[in-house]
């Protein structure tokens, strides 16, 4: 079966996906990949009993798959599947605690999972305001913001996998001191140029829009009440923004949790870095794309004949 690859397809595959020599001279042809993707996947039915006529059965058919043009994995499988990484996650949400012990843990495991090729969601919400008192340096917090950049940083430095820019997703509850500085922080279009951002919104703040009322802001290091804000402004700055820049998008927040399937686990606070999966600390996702009409056109000529 030939393989139909546009000549943009092609540019991506050497460009990022196309496995390389010491030299950094490309080492395989797009079938050969597609063949170290599938027998890396099949070998995993090995822990769990199967014969080696099923290895095969599963390896051609996720090849055939593949090569077809049907279904194809996320970006960091098919860069690692079969070799020395073998990670095959493309997004991870990791938690971030309000300590420099924290951040900075989080930072460190942000680079090893973005060196891979994998994304990272966070949410802030629970680092202390700005200019909230630090007890440890008797000094003042540079607050959540201010850590995106680090973060924000850093990921320009690695890029994902060494090989395309690097994703984030960066999430704040609507009522934290520092929203509204959150909410403006894309203005500049260079500023957390890696991050995706969200408002993490609950079902009271929206009603309190809908009524025009106020609601507190909170201080996650006390849980005290530090200022109001009416909620219909807050949420119209988030719109102005979000026309001008195309951020922040909106997390519904508790809407999420009522469908958490695994509340026992945790609560659900951030998402992958397009924010179409909500995940716990540590948890990741596997991504993949079916191509529909791909599919209805086998479909199609197989009853024909």
């Amino acid at each position: 079966m030939n393989l139909e690859l546009t000549n943009n397809a092609l540019l991506v595959l050497q460009k990022r996906l196309l496995a390389r020599d010491q030299q950094g001279d490309i080492c395989e042809t797009p079938e050969q990949m597609f063949r170290r993707v599938a027998t890396s996947i099949a070998s995993a039915d090995l822990r769990y009993g199967a014969s080696n006529e099923e290895l095969s059965r599963t390896e051609a058919d996720f090849f055939d798959a593949m090569i077809r043009l049907e279904f194809l994995p996320n970006s960091p499988t098919l860069m690692n599947a079969g070799r020395e990484l073998s990670q095959l996650s493309a997004c991870f949400v990791l938690p971030i605690e309000d300590s420099m012990e924290s951040i900075f843990r989080t930072l460190s495991d942000t680079a090893l999972i973005q060196k891979s090729g994998g994304g990272t969601g966070y949410s802030f919400s629970n680092l202390r305001p700005r200019e909230d008192y630090i007890q440890s340096t008797q000094g003042q917090s540079s607050g959540p913001v201010s850590f995106m950049r680090l973060y924000n940083f850093a990921t320009e430095v690695t890029k994902l996998g060494g090989k395309r820019a690097g994703a984030n997703m960066g999430i704040l509850r609507v009522d934290h001191p520092d929203i509204e500085e959150f909410i403006a922080a894309k203005t500049n279009a260079l500023e957390l140029n890696t991050f995706n951002i969200s408002v993490a919104v609950t079902d009271e703040f929206m009603e309190r829009v809908r009524r025009g009322e106020s609601y507190e802001l909170l201080n996650p290091r006390t849980g005290l009440a530090t200022n109001k804000l009416d909620a219909r402004f807050v949420f119209n700055q988030a719109a102005e923004h979000a026309w001008r820049n195309g951020d922040p998008g909106l997390i519904f927040i508790d809407r999420i949790n009522r469908d958490n399937p695994t509340p026992a686990l945790g609560e659900l606070e951030s998402t992958n870095p397009c924010g179409e999966q909500p995940l716990l600390p540590y948890e990741s996702c596997v991504l993949g794309s079916i191509n529909l009409s791909r599919l209805a056109a086998t479909h199609k000529s197989t009853t024909r004949d």
